[in-house]
């Protein structure tokens, strides 16, 4: 039997919620979702959340027949089974549903995150490189925040790209400025690549081969359709 408070309901909604409605519950398996499969990767794409919440967490998904966690030479994996991945479509609803009327909240100071974003971009740009240059590197430089979340660097090399949150000491290919609220209007697909460049408040300095390759690596999340289309309210005001 799941140990839960429960909401004393037969409602299939209500069973679920008691598994996926606990607090960072549903982050955690979007994490999941998204490939992340040992803890300090999930831990990544949750940065706030403590790390005896998570394992805690983690330990509930189990018991509910969610994920499955497997030893391997390197340590444990925790992996999605298939009542799991059954929850891709719910996942992706919601977040769908929040582009669509609860935009406004996505840019609210409290929820700017460069180390998320930067972890975010990290994960989607792996493998899109378009050249084969033995390494490649792009300085990320964010205004408007605390010096020691101000720069980030993604180092491609050997099919891989790793985030560094200190200089790598490498040469730099691309530099890309812009505020942490821009980039993460671009990331969420609320703002273009070209539309930020054409105002001039994404700045993008390097080869003019390089400067291209970033609209290929750069990829937006998974959300970004639904952000690039107007929002509930948009459409409410305009009717």
């Amino acid at each position: 039997m799941r140990e839960t408070r429960g909401y004393g309901q037969f409602c299939p909604v209500a069973i679920a919620a008691e598994v996926l409605a606990e607090r960072w519950t549903p982050l955690v398996i979007r994490e999941l979702l998204c490939g992340s499969m040992r803890f300090s990767q999930i831990q990544r794409g949750v940065p706030r959340m403590s790390s005896a919440l998570l394992a805690r967490r983690l330990k509930e998904l189990q018991h509910a027949g969610i994920i499955e966690r497997r030893n391997s030479a390197s340590g444990g994996e925790y992996h999605l089974t298939a009542a799991g991945k059954e929850l891709f479509p719910v996942i992706e609803g919601m977040g769908v549903w929040a582009q669509r009327w609860l935009r406004h909240d996505h840019l609210e100071p409290g929820n700017l995150d460069p180390n998320l974003l930067m972890w975010d971009v990290r994960r989607n740009a792996a493998g899109r490189l378009p050249h084969r240059d033995p390494r490649y590197v792009a300085e990320f430089r964010f205004s408007g925040v605390p010096a020691n979340q101000r720069c980030y660097w993604l180092v491609f090399e050997n099919g891989d790209v790793d985030l560094c949150y200190k200089n790598p000491g490498f040469e730099i290919d691309l530099f890309v400025s812009g505020s942490l609220r821009l980039l993460t209007e671009i990331w969420l697909g609320h703002v273009t690549i070209d539309q930020a460049v054409r105002e001039d408040r994404l700045r993008l300095d390097g080869s003019r081969r390089d400067v291209a390759a970033f609209r290929s690596w750069f990829a937006l999340s998974m959300f970004a359709p639904a952000g690039g289309k107007p929002s509930g309210q948009e459409e409410l005001a305009a009717t």
